[in-house]
């Protein structure tokens, strides 16, 4: 089962302002940096610290915004974290949904295989490879794709909008050289 586009963006949309109405804009890519704080504090119980003012970190990056990284590590379920544990839930039920994540190599797009064959192998390792270069970039920015465009544009923040045309003006260019007509 697949779902059409249009219907996908109009309940991602619809996701996106019952967010921003009831919670917060949505922005996922400090939830890494907090999964590393628990899993740096799980390794060395010194990481993080509670005070009488609240949290702090030896980490200076954990300890930053009046130890509010420290607390979300300490304390991680919060919105945003149950909110990415969520995202991966959710993207394992569509894949299993279709069929199964070990059946991938039924179901490559065409242009990939005519690009790169039939190796799903290939298309796992460039998969994380983009998504590693992006969240480097998202968090050298201070913010993730999510957040500066998805959230931005939806709250007409101009900084959503330059984010949006770098991203696309990256975006295409890298597309076509990645998939030339094989």
């Amino acid at each position: 089962m697949t779902l059409d586009w249009k219907l996908g963006g109009v309940l991602l949309g619809v996701v996106f302002f019952a967010a921003v109405l009831l919670v917060k804009p949505i922005g996922v890519s400090t939830q890494f940096v907090i999964l590393d704080g628990i899993v740096a504090d799980a390794v060395n119980p010194d990481f993080i610290t509670q005070t009488e003012d609240g949290y702090t970190s030896t980490n200076a990056y954990m300890a930053k915004s009046s130890g509010k990284y420290a607390k979300s590590a300490a304390n991680p379920l919060n919105y945003s974290f149950i909110f990415v544990l969520a995202m991966a839930a959710g993207a394992a039920l569509s894949a299993f949904s279709r069929g199964g994540v070990g059946r991938a190599e039924k179901r490559l797009p065409q242009i990939w295989e005519a690009n790169f064959g039939n190796t799903p192998w290939k298309r796992y390792a460039v998969a994380f490879l983009g998504g590693f270069v992006v969240l480097y970039g998202a968090r050298l920015a201070g913010g993730c794709t999510s957040g500066h465009m998805m959230s931005g544009m939806m709250q007409t923040a101009l900084s959503g909008y330059i984010f949006a045309a770098g991203a696309f003006a990256a975006a295409i260019p890298t597309a076509m050289m990645m998939y030339k007509e094989g």
